[in-house]
């Protein structure tokens, strides 16, 4: 076992600081162009999110492939999931940078994006998502990305259970 796996596995769990419920409302309404793509939590704790996003013939491009945008567009609110799972409903946190890697044609089927925060400071938030065709365990994309956090109360939760020594 190594390093990492004893430290993630005595980390201490901690709930997140929003629930499913509450971050699919915050979707829909306060991200409306990908609110409507009808995305749904699958599952949510403290710094990873889990999202599913159901096909649409609209997502679809000429030669049969998940559009790129509609992607994209997953990736970046799953980071935004992921870490408003830790500072909670602070809307005003935004992307600073995000790149996308295309590393499969992913068929005309759910895309659904597994997203963690990697790294969290008092006014960044540094994370990654693998994007998966559903029922396919090779990822099709790999996405990383920067949100900027606005001041807000302070955080106490460990970060996706990588550092249980200290508090980001």
């Amino acid at each position: 076992m190594s390093a990492v796996d004893t430290a993630q596995s005595a980390a201490p769990v901690s709930a997140p600081a929003m629930t499913k419920e509450e971050l699919e409302e915050l979707i829909r309404e306060g991200v409306p162009l990908v609110g409507n793509f009808g995305i749904v939590v699958e599952s949510l704790s403290a710094g990873t999110i889990r999202l599913r996003l159901p096909y649409k013939d609209d997502f679809v491009r000429p030669g049969g492939t998940v559009t790129g945008p509609a992607m994209f567009g997953l990736a970046d609110v799953a980071l935004y999931g992921a870490v408003l799972s830790l500072i909670g409903r602070v809307e005003l946190a935004v992307t600073t940078s995000m790149t996308i890697n295309f590393l499969r044609r992913p068929p005309p089927v759910a895309i659904i994006a597994e997203a963690r925060v990697l790294k969290l400071g008092k006014r960044l938030a540094y994370g990654e998502i693998l994007l998966f065709s559903e029922g396919d365990p090779e990822p099709v994309a790999h996405v990383t990305g920067t949100y900027s956090i606005p001041p807000h109360d302070p955080v106490t939760v460990a970060v996706s259970h990588y550092r249980v020594d200290e508090a980001p």
